[in-house]
């Protein structure tokens, strides 16, 4: 599993508190609304678009604010001229990460995604630097109990799963993308509950980091992540449980 994610699932567990919760929202509307502008309004042909639907209801957010982005995204709202980019680069012990963005400002976007790159050890590189080193994947977050970890992995192979990761009690289920929403149903035909499903850029080789190591990366994909114009940040980064368990017992 990315130790990112880890440390992102983590985070989650502990709760959110309502500006995080904010921030996550502006991202699903923004998720939702380049999805609606691509594919259109209708969920049963847009694939994108149901993903970023089910992702924004796993998040509870309000239906309200779901039918008004479809609506800019289709342009029957107001809403400005988004664009998407993606962004890659290197951080501390040579880790490598993509950003995907979406904005209504490349250049601002660009300076501060490069600036963090460079305030936290890393430098931003040009595109295709890093990208050749991850793959498009589905991916299913499931809260799992250390008793139930067999059980549940066997349940998800059943499904269709390609593969099946465990740690810190978290079990990430990796699909094909074309396949995700079956397993995810499966999974859920199954009584498993599902914390989240969506398409992720998953590394094909991964960087094991000490605690040293980790606590600086972890910086520098955090801070990424707090950009307004970010939607998702992915490394190909692994940090051991023993090592996350330090750094959650610091902080």
């Amino acid at each position: 599993m990315s130790g990112h994610n880890k440390w992102s699932k983590i985070k989650n567990k502990k709760g959110v508190d309502d500006i995080k919760k904010g921030n996550l929202y502006t991202k699903l509307t923004r998720e939702i609304i380049i999805a609606a502008k691509e594919g259109g309004g209708n969920m049963d042909s847009n694939f994108r678009l149901r993903l970023a639907v089910q992702k924004a209801r796993d998040a509870n957010m309000p239906l309200d604010n779901i039918d008004r982005a479809i609506g800019k995204g289709t342009g029957t709202g107001e809403g400005g001229a988004l664009i998407e980019m993606t962004l890659e680069g290197y951080g501390p012990n040579g880790i490598a990460i993509m950003v995907s963005a979406v904005t209504d400002n490349k250049n601002r976007t660009v300076q501060e995604v490069r600036s963090s790159f460079t305030k936290h050890g890393g430098a931003m590189g040009e595109n295709g630097c890093v990208a050749w080193m991850f793959k498009s994947r589905g991916v299913i977050s499931i809260n799992v109990e250390k008793s139930k970890e067999d059980e549940m992995e066997l349940a998800a192979i059943d499904a269709g799963a390609e593969d099946v990761q465990v740690g810190g009690g978290i079990m990430e289920v990796y699909t094909k993308p074309d396949t995700l929403e079956k397993v995810r149903a499966a999974l859920e035909a199954a009584k498993i509950p599902v914390e989240s499903s969506e398409i992720q850029m998953v590394p094909e080789t991964m960087v094991t980091l000490d605690e040293k190591g980790a606590t600086q990366a972890l910086k520098l994909l955090d801070r990424l992540e707090e950009l307004d114009d970010v939607q998702n940040v992915y490394s190909n980064v692994d940090i051991p449980d023993s090592v996350m368990a330090a750094i959650q017992a610091a902080t």
